[in-house]
């Protein structure tokens, strides 16, 4: 997807909200523990999970990403959050993104926004948060615990110039008139304009029976399985217009971690390895008018009434926690055995590493590590019983 192809690559490919984006580096240029996190408000599409993940790469972070689905609850923040809290992981330094936590509270909310609360007043890691808006009565109580950034919507001058580059790029014309509109269209929304312009021009526009605002990830998904009828679910899915792989791996995450017959999990997968196929042929041979059969494939998915909810992970927290946590001590056995081995760690850890954990589950080989670091070993033997 052009959004995706055209992403930033550092600070200095972002346009628009040049102050606010000055004050965001400010604040992690002078990040110490006990630092305010940091709160950027503004509507969809403008950079601001952008800019977090900027951030992260440019100053050396390992960036922890969640959204408001994943901390709506007291048990879900301390069972996601507490390990991150003070620990090193595998890349290094973490850091914490919170996306659409103005979505947190309602009647899903059973503590969320208090233990977030909690845990913003005492940061021991970089933390910030994403809001489309601060004008809710629990949005004022995380107000004074972060210092806030407002990101404005991009003007419609920007956007142009940033539409035309994209277009000479890509070697597409698209007449004046028709620009106007798709700038007009976006409401400043960057991304939706990007989308936009290229379903325009790879001839994917397809009219739909109702008509929906563009949908973000989490209401796409829930709105397509609350769907009255096939068509219902079509107009849903055509106004999901996200990045490809998003959106693929989006169904299938949920799908898998919900409680669905063998029968329907069978053909839902089928589904998505055809959608996983066709997307891996766009990106071989980049002919993106391909692009255009994707959402007709994914409809195989619905199913009317059927228990299927948005779920970002396809693997437990408790799980995917101690894979980032033990991580230092598997990079240490890592770098020593590659070491002996006279090999790089990234071939060690790819080739040599599952291998060396199938002997040891087997019993076809006994390593004397130290205490700690034969305890990392058979928890790692336990995820692939």
């Amino acid at each position: 997807m052009w959004s995706e192809k055209y992403r930033p690559k550092n600070f200095l490919d972002l346009i628009g909200n040049e102050e606010s984006r000055k004050l965001f580096v400010e604040w992690f240029t002078n990040w110490k523990k006990g630092t305010r996190p940091i709160l950027l408000v503004g509507p969809p599409g403008i950079g601001k999970t952008t800019l977090a993940n900027l951030a992260a790469k440019q100053f050396g972070y390992d960036l922890i990403s969640l959204n408001a689905s994943d901390v709506r609850n007291k048990k879900n923040i301390h069972e996601i959050l507490s390990p991150v809290l003070g620990n090193q992981t595998v890349l290094g330094t973490p850091m914490i993104f919170i996306d659409e936590v103005d979505g947190v509270h309602g009647r899903a909310d059973y503590g969320g926004t208090e233990a977030i609360i909690k845990i913003l007043k005492e940061p021991t890691v970089p933390i910030v948060l994403a809001a489309n808006t601060d004008s809710s009565d629990k949005m004022k109580s995380i107000k004074k615990v972060v210092k806030t950034i407002e990101m404005k919507p991009l003007s419609p001058k920007l956007l142009r110039l940033c539409l035309n580059r994209i277009l000479q790029l890509e070697g597409v014309k698209i007449d004046s008139d028709s620009l106007a509109k798709l700038v007009t269209k976006s409401r400043g929304d960057i991304r939706s304009m990007i989308n936009f312009t290229q379903a325009r021009a790879t001839g994917f526009d397809p009219p739909t029976e109702k008509s929906f605002e563009s949908l973000d990830i989490e209401e796409g998904i829930n709105a397509f399985y609350k769907a009255n009828s096939t068509v219902e679910a079509r107009s849903i899915l055509y106004s999901l217009r996200i990045d490809p792989r998003e959106k693929i791996n989006a169904f299938y995450s949920s799908i898998i971690t919900s409680k669905i017959s063998a029968d329907d999990m069978q053909k839902f997968l089928q589904v998505i390895s055809e959608a996983d196929m066709l997307y891996g042929k766009i990106m071989k041979t980049q002919q993106w008018r391909l692009l255009r059969y994707l959402d007709a494939i994914l409809l195989g998915l619905y199913k009317k009434d059927i228990l299927i909810r948005y779920s970002k992970y396809n693997l437990s927290w408790p799980l995917l926690n101690r894979l980032r946590w033990d991580g230092t001590k598997i990079k240490s056995i890592i770098g020593s055995l590659a070491k002996t081995m006279h090999v790089s760690k990234s071939t060690f850890s790819t080739l040599y590493f599952p291998y060396l954990l199938y002997c040891i589950k087997n019993k076809k080989i006994d390593l004397e590590f130290d205490e700690s670091l034969e305890e990392i070993v058979q928890k790692e033997v336990a995820l692939i019983k």
